[in-house]
């Protein structure tokens, strides 16, 4: 038996290669019982169905009308439907096929333009003073740096800002199990703030084109950053949220000085990604100045519930005590 096995695969082995998929996907197409060898004996497995689904680049390739994907496969997709895992079909109100993989139309909203823009805290305590002097620290560097380019200054305030809520609601969720209590919504608050804040970096990424060097200073100032936040958070909760809403008042003022560059026309005011009109359901024929409003109204929102966040921890009471602002997003 085990000779007859090496003698078979020394054969196998002199065929021209293939690629694993086609291997693995030709063996196991068949809608029938599938049995491997295991220790002590067979192991039964159920079902295994593979269905092909041929993708777009089929009927829109030349030659011989088809596309090889990533995988080696030409114009066709292999979907494993073995775990009863299939995509929904989702569409929108009129009917078109949804195309974003990245959030559904039901996490979508009109961001809330009437929002205050100028509310700001007043530091009067130590700690308050000490994170808003961090946080006006942090401008100088940045101001130097991006100068005027407000879409790269955009995009690496975005991936610092999506930092934090991942941080609270991480936090907050092992707090929850191993404390046997709820959180009173906040987690879902806080991830939901880390996730908004991902979208704007998504929605900028298509306006602002990062060279390789501001690439790796996002990567640099991400570790620095969250290994900082996440030692913050775990010694002051409170000091960590008034950090953030000052971070988040700076991010008002960077996206209102981008406004009035647009309206100068010194930054020209390209019609807005299709990410961004499905996303804050704008008109289709918005313009990226619309983009910059909506986000900045994002930014106020996460200032007041970090700011909100803080006071909370000052009164003496835990964010679960108080119920979370959920729905906004």
């Amino acid at each position: 038996m085990i000779t007859t096995l090496l003698r078979r695969s020394l054969l196998d082995a002199s065929k021209p290669a293939t690629s694993i998929n086609a291997i693995l996907f030709h063996q196991l197409a068949p809608a029938e019982n599938f049995r491997a060898p295991a220790m002590g004996g067979l192991r039964d497995f159920s079902k295994m169905i593979f269905e092909k689904k041929k993708t777009s680049e089929t009927e829109k390739g030349s030659g011989d009308g088809e596309k090889a994907d990533d995988q080696g496969n030409k114009g066709e997709q292999l979907i494993v439907s073995y775990w009863g895992v299939k995509p929904m079909k989702i569409t929108k109100e009129d009917g078109t096929e949804w195309k974003w993989t990245c959030f559904r139309p039901w996490e979508t909203y009109k961001a809330d333009l009437t929002i205050d823009l100028k509310k700001h805290h007043v530091p009067s305590t130590l700690p308050d003073k000490l994170a808003y002097w961090m946080v006006k620290s942090l401008r100088w560097p940045t101001d130097l740096f991006f100068q005027r380019r407000y879409g790269c200054r955009a995009m690496m305030l975005e991936t610092v800002a999506a930092v934090p809520g991942m941080v609270g609601g991480m936090l907050m969720h092992f707090k929850s199990l191993r404390r046997f209590e709820q959180s009173g919504g906040w987690i879902k608050a806080l991830l939901e703030e880390a996730e908004n804040e991902r979208m704007h970096l998504m929605t900028f990424m298509e306006v602002a084109k990062p060279k390789w060097y501001e690439r790796a200073l996002v990567i640099a100032v991400q570790g620095v950053f969250f290994n900082a936040y996440l030692l913050g958070y775990l010694i002051s909760p409170k000091f960590a949220h008034r950090m953030v809403g000052y971070l988040e008042e700076e991010a008002i003022h960077s996206y209102t000085e981008f406004l009035k560059e647009l309206d100068n026309g010194n930054i020209e005011n390209v019609p807005a990604p299709a990410i961004a009109i499905d996303y804050w359901r704008l008109e289709a024929d918005a313009t990226l100045r619309d983009v910059v409003m909506v986000v900045r109204a994002d930014e106020a929102h996460h200032r007041d519930v970090n700011h909100y966040a803080s006071d909370i921890h000052y009164q003496g009471h835990e964010l679960k005590e108080a119920p979370a602002p959920i729905g906004y997003h």
